[in-house]
């Protein structure tokens, strides 16, 4: 028996009315997650610069569209731009505008985002991409909320949230130059940092139910199940690409879908960027299921650990989950330490260690 698609639903944050509807896209109840939505519901209401942190393909987007949607500014203009798709000498007018003739091929005036987004939100993606030149013009605007277009001497004044988003790490570029700590600071006003999907894996077969039957839906096909070893795949895979990766291949596997049952997209090299550690081939068979998939991967990582749990060699780092996670599921898997490993070093996980070690916490 495979997981049938309608075993999950779409999980968002719960919550009065309107935070469904700011969240109804989001899906998940990971405590990643949930803290993710936590932070911003906080910084909604507010109209504070937030730093979206993240790697590519965690959803900044849908993160920044949140915030707008559970602020007062809801129902205004959501402008957003892709600092880095744009042309260096373009980037300028596409931000503040330009007014006609102010360079060549300037025939008619253009507004700029900022303008666009007058009493609104501007999502800034990418803003790690921002050259040198530009960037003081940039801190101007968030400072003092006025700007003027290309080639016109009148100051304009707007008022803007900006919401901006990296995948870059700018601590880093600021310390080599690259990128203004003034700025830097206007703009780390609240950051939220995006976990990347393998620290947050226990959302995952919500969001492929999620896009199966999106995807299922778009084709007109129809897939009911999803095979153990297809989701336990899923689940091991270490998704370098995060969820538009996964999204991807889940519409892979829909088109290559047959008789209502979703195939294991993951090519041989993908194979290969499972969890540090894993190396060979596992059987599955249809009646293992997919707590028995991931009972069988936390024994065999803790054995490759020597059954220590924390720290940078343990089994929650090579698993990608919190230390406290593994020992909440290794507690409700009667997962305990096998009587020739007391004694060893590393944080313990007998039942009666994982208590005092909650404790701790």
């Amino acid at each position: 028996m495979g997981v049938s698609v309608g075993d999950f639903v779409t999980v968002t944050n719960p919550g009065p009315d309107k935070a469904e509807r700011t969240f109804e896209r989001i899906i998940g109840n990971s405590a990643a997650l949930e803290s993710v939505l936590d932070q911003v519901e906080q910084v909604a209401p507010t109209d504070s610069t937030v730093l979206i942190e993240g790697e590519t393909g965690t959803g900044k987007e849908l993160i920044a569209h949140a915030i707008h949607n559970a602020s007062q500014r809801c129902g205004r203009a959501f402008i957003k731009l892709n600092c880095a798709a744009i042309p260096l000498d373009l980037l300028e007018s596409e931000l503040f505008g330009h007014e006609k003739g102010a360079f060549t091929g300037a025939i008619a005036q253009k507004v700029g985002r900022f303008e666009m987004a007058d009493k609104g939100t501007l999502f800034l993606d990418e803003v790690g991409d921002i050259p040198s030149a530009l960037q003081p013009k940039l801190l101007r605007i968030l400072q003092e909320q006025e700007f003027e277009r290309l080639g016109s001497g009148r100051t304009h004044k707007v008022d803007v949230r900006l919401v901006a988003a990296t995948n870059r790490d700018l601590m880093k570029m600021v310390a080599r130059g690259q990128f203004r700590s003034d700025l830097y600071y206007r703009l780390n006003v609240f950051p939220i940092i995006l976990p990347a999907l393998r620290e947050r894996r226990e959302d995952i077969p919500a969001l492929v139910a999620h896009f199966v039957k999106m995807f299922s839906r778009r084709m007109g096909k129809q897939v009911d199940t999803v095979p153990p070893e297809t989701m336990a795949a899923f689940q091991w895979y270490s998704w370098p690409g995060n969820i538009r990766e996964l999204q991807n291949l889940v519409e892979r596997a829909v088109i290559l879908s047959q008789d209502g049952v979703l195939p294991n997209p993951l090519q041989k090299k993908q194979t290969e960027l499972m969890i540090p550690g894993l190396h060979h081939t596992r059987t599955f068979h249809s009646s293992v299921t997919l707590e028995d998939s991931d009972r069988a991967l936390i024994l065999e990582t803790l054995e490759q650990a020597g059954w220590i749990v924390g720290g940078p060699r343990g089994a929650a780092a090579r698993l990608g989950l919190k230390r406290t996670t593994l020992l909440a599921k290794m507690r409700r898997m009667g997962i305990s330490r096998p009587i020739h490993q007391e004694g060893t070093d590393g944080l313990g996980i007998a039942p009666e260690t994982i208590q005092r070690e909650d404790a701790q916490l």
